[in-house]
């Protein structure tokens, strides 16, 4: 483990293999730490030949936490949900994404090929989007286009996305099983969930930063005009399981980034199930080869 000091904001990050192979950098999503991209399955890409670099985002694990920095969260989900326009937000997505361009270059990377999930795929969108010099892949997984005229999220997902965690680690690991909702139905085992919840609150439990983190997806709106303009060779992974991000999200990223390949998974939900490790990572691996863009 390692940290970053990326403006007024400090990274927690791990690396893995050798700096002398091209960068891959993965991008996690909403309030989840770079624990959540197992370190077996930043193994398999290693073994692909790549430097991998995993990181918390602000206001996630261990790196710069806004404490104190207060939204008027209910104001700001009646607002996207009305589709207004969200404004005064501590932080967007251009944030976030400068945050991991820092971390690239405190790193010495100057190009790097960019994953990113759900909230991760947001940011990772918004890197390419805004420094396309310096993405050389991207891959977008169960993530969106920030659209929101497709379709809405079922109430049940909503509800347990916008309810307040348990504080309390007991309660919390036995509430891990509420995941169920959104995971792959094949694959999700409680006691794996509950496993990992206790691993992830032991690291750094803090739900306070979820709300500062969606409000900074609300505020940065839809990207759907950048990314049909874009030219940044494109994965799109999503599954035809997942109750959060629906498939038709996923699809529809894949029809407006210009030239993007797109792997459906039929019995993929929002997660990254270890049983899915091969295909996922072949799929990746395979991508970043044939960009045919030779980089660091």
């Amino acid at each position: 483990m390692a940290r970053a000091t990326v403006g007024a904001i400090e990274l927690e990050y791990e690396t893995a293999g050798s700096p002398d192979n091209p960068t891959i950098l993965l991008v996690m999503g909403l309030g989840a730490q770079l624990i959540h991209w197992h370190e077996n399955f930043c193994q398999l890409l290693v073994n692909g030949g790549f430097h991998v670099v995993r990181f918390d985002n602000r206001d996630a694990g261990l790196s710069t936490k806004l404490d104190g920095v207060e939204i008027d969260f209910p104001a700001l989900i009646t607002a996207a949900l009305e589709g207004q326009e969200v404004f005064d937000t501590p932080y967007d997505l251009s944030d976030m994404a400068a945050d991991a361009f820092g971390l690239l270059d405190a790193l010495g990377v100057e190009k790097a090929h960019v994953v990113g999930v759900s909230l991760g795929g947001m940011i990772a969108q918004t890197m390419a989007i805004e420094r396309s010099d310096r993405v050389i892949s991207l891959t977008s997984i169960m993530s969106s286009t920030g659209t929101r005229e497709v379709v809405d999220i079922p109430d049940e997902s909503l509800e347990l996305l916008l309810a307040p965690a348990p504080t309390e680690r007991e309660e919390y690991l036995d509430y891990s099983a509420n995941y169920a909702i959104w995971s792959s139905k094949k694959y999700f085992d409680p006691e794996i969930a509950r496993q990992h919840a206790a691993v992830a609150y032991d690291r750094c439990h803090y739900p306070d930063g979820v709300g500062r983190q969606i409000a900074a997806m609300l505020a940065s709106g839809d990207r759907e005009s950048q990314l049909a303009t874009m030219n940044v060779p494109t994965l799109v992974i999503h599954g035809r399981d997942d109750h959060l991000v629906l498939p038709l999200l996923g699809m529809r990223t894949a029809e407006v980034i210009p030239a993007s390949n797109f792997l459906f998974l039929s019995d993929m939900g929002h997660d990254l199930p270890e049983a899915l490790w091969p295909v996922v990572v072949d799929s990746i691996v395979s991508h970043i080869r044939n960009s045919n863009v030779a980089g660091k």
